[in-house]
């Protein structure tokens, strides 16, 4: 894994950010959450370039929206329809976007340490959006504006983590965020699903234990990482660490249900606890408009 820090109005990872400008951010999400108006003229004359070289629905999506709700102008990248194609290097494309006057990028990309380097090459501020199983640092903003309405605060938290840890940007920046916003984080997994360099940070629990927290985040299974599969069957991971309606059963009454989505219902969680009473998925959705709003500000307005 590649040291992440932010850059000046880059935002390549939350590891190393510290708790004042991730309050700073949650903050002025809050702000623009609270706006009565759908639309404001806040980045206007503002070009913004969406450079997705990895499949997203909901991330593209929530920039899109972030985006236009700010008046940007905004140029979608498909890479499938790209010079990438012929051979072209990320760098290059990045940077041609960058000599026709963008005045910034959210950048996914698979390769670990390709943003890291983007950032120190190219002028124009970078949003990461998720790069491999490194960070995705407004997913997890948007994950600790979620835990913070809910709960008033974050600090004294008990948050675990349960899933392919391993292959999880997602379980890395909220590590590193809920760690400096005063949380205690857990994780849960089999064995050939956990990151081990993390246990130093955060320990490892069982399925039972995990359950007794302020927060259960469920992440989903990356069928699409693994090679040769961690695990004989859904069924059998559902068994082992699905959170199923006789789990959820067992958490506090308090304790709140959260998952990155998309979700593979009946896997890692039941169909009927997507959108039971506990579950804030499709509010943490909602609720990646605002800190999006509240990233591209920061890194287009300083």
């Amino acid at each position: 894994m590649t040291t992440t820090a932010v850059k000046s109005r880059h935002l390549i990872g939350l590891k190393g950010m510290p708790k004042s400008e991730i309050e700073a951010i949650l903050d002025r999400a809050g702000y623009w959450e609270a706006q009565p108006v759908a639309a404001s003229s806040a980045l206007s004359g503002k070009f913004v370039a969406n450079m997705f070289f990895e499949n997203s629905t909901r991330t593209r999506f929530s920039f899109e929206v972030a985006e236009k709700r700010l008046g940007a102008e905004v140029l979608n990248f498909a890479a499938a329809a790209s010079s990438v194609q012929k051979g072209e290097s990320i760098y290059d494309t990045v940077k041609t976007l960058e000599s026709m006057g963008i005045h910034g990028g959210v950048v996914r990309i698979k390769a670990v340490g390709v943003m890291q380097e983007l950032a120190e090459r190219i002028k124009a501020p970078l949003i990461n959006a998720g790069d491999g199983n490194n960070e995705h640092p407004t997913q997890a903003l948007l994950d600790l504006y979620t835990m913070r309405k809910h709960f008033g605060a974050i600090e004294g938290l008990t948050v675990s983590i349960v899933g392919d840890i391993r292959h999880s940007r997602v379980a890395r920046s909220n590590l590193w965020a809920l760690r400096e916003m005063g949380a205690s984080v857990r994780f849960c997994a089999p064995d050939n699903m956990r990151a081990t360099e993390l246990a130093e940070y955060a320990p490892y629990v069982g399925i039972d234990d995990a359950l007794q927290s302020d927060v259960v985040m469920m992440l989903r299974v990356q069928l699409e990482r693994h090679e040769g599969g961690l695990f004989g069957s859904a069924e059998e991971y559902r068994a082992a660490y699905g959170l199923t309606e006789e789990r959820a059963g067992r958490m506090a009454p308090h304790a709140i249900i959260m998952h990155p989505a998309p979700v593979n219902r009946d896997v890692e969680i039941d169909d009927a606890l997507v959108e039971c009473g506990k579950s804030k998925i499709f509010e943490q959705m909602a609720n990646g408009v605002p800190i999006r709003m509240a990233v591209l500000e920061r890194a287009l307005l300083g």
